[in-house]
């Protein structure tokens, strides 16, 4: 007897859980509320991230994900254990039937980093853990035949890494890391009004900037809203109106390493490779993949079509689904496996 199959996509800003059979079940933010007096788990994903910043002293509302890896591993695991105990039958049988259970994680962790991944799927109650790169996943998301001797180019941009890969004959070419991406953006916004306004904004308040008004090219018109926060002169509350082209001019350094990194990537693939990406286009997933004008731009910076997926935050997720779907993928491209639980 054995448990379902969950795949699951541990991002930096957002987790979601494929459940084969019923798709995707979990699309919460990265998020945990821990009361430290007691220890005792207070709330996850989108409620424990309405605490972000609006805490007492004794609660403590953490990301335990940063850069794409385990920075909390005692939260972590028990994040996990939380979905997990959601997702899946108890009773009697419960400890035949754990789940197995395919995590992504970004290019080139290290062991270690690898290490602290599985041992904290198994502690939270899987029976067996794969592990598969981002980029590969979000191939496997959007449909990309990967038994083809065939080159495409995955852009996946999430919130804590920006994973650039070649992918061809079922596996990696060439891929880069870069722990730049949707959360440094966000930075960059706080520390642009912090500088020229002298307000303090939070990460909530930077995140919803950028999604209303962001760009990564300036936009043909011009858009405003009102931003609240405190004032570092008076320390009192401030509202100020900022426009797309101030957050336009926050975050194009950040944009333009991830956009120098696609062409790193380009430069180091071998020729017949580069060839059908230039026929096929770079595809753009992961959340941060939506920005208005990032395609436009790594188009115009490549020369190479560039396409963002449908749906692009959930590729990922829907690649270890498909992976955990195929047991010659499962096999043959997955990465490091734990042991049976």
């Amino acid at each position: 007897m054995f448990g379902q199959d969950i795949g699951i996509d541990l991002g930096s800003s957002t987790i979601l859980f494929y459940v084969k059979g019923r798709g995707i079940v979990v699309r919460e933010p990265s998020v945990v509320a821990v009361d430290k007096d007691t220890n005792r788990l207070l709330a996850v994903g989108r409620e424990a991230q309405q605490m972000l910043g609006r805490t007492p002293g004794n609660i403590v509302a953490v990301r335990p994900l940063k850069e794409g890896v385990i920075s909390d591993y005692t939260v972590t695991e028990r994040m996990l254990r939380y979905y997990l105990q959601r997702l899946t039958r108890r009773g009697f049988f419960a400890s035949l039937l754990k789940p197995r259970v395919v995590i992504s994680v970004p290019c080139g962790v290290t062991e270690v980093e690898e290490r602290a991944v599985i041992d904290a799927g198994m502690q939270a109650g899987a029976r067996k853990v794969h592990l598969i790169e981002e980029p590969l996943a979000a191939g496997l998301g959007v449909g990309i035949d990967l038994t083809q001797p065939c080159g495409s180019m995955v852009a996946d941009i999430g919130g804590g890494t920006s994973d650039i890969a070649v992918l061809s004959l079922g596996g990696i070419v060439t891929s880069r890391s870069l722990k730049i991406a949707g959360n440094n953006l966000d930075e960059a916004i706080i520390r642009y009004i912090r500088k020229k306004y002298n307000i303090l904004i939070g990460e909530r308040t930077a995140e919803e900037v950028k999604i209303k008004i962001g760009c990564a090219r300036k936009r043909d018109k011009l858009l405003a809203m009102d931003v609240r926060g405190r004032s570092l002169i008076s320390g009192l509350p401030k509202t100020i109106q900022v426009t797309s082209d101030e957050v336009y001019d926050a975050m194009n350094e950040t944009i333009m390493s991830i956009v120098d990194e696609i062409r790193n990537v380009l430069e180091e693939t071998p020729p017949e490779l580069v060839g059908d990406i230039s026929s096929r286009g770079i595809l753009l997933t992961g959340g941060s993949a939506v920005l208005y004008g990032l395609d436009r731009l790594i188009q115009t910076e490549t020369g190479i079509k560039t396409i963002v997926a449908e749906e692009p935050e959930t590729c990922v997720a829907l690649g270890t689904g498909i992976a955990m779907d195929n047991q010659d993928i499962l096999d043959a491209y997955l990465g490091a496996e734990a042991k049976e639980n």
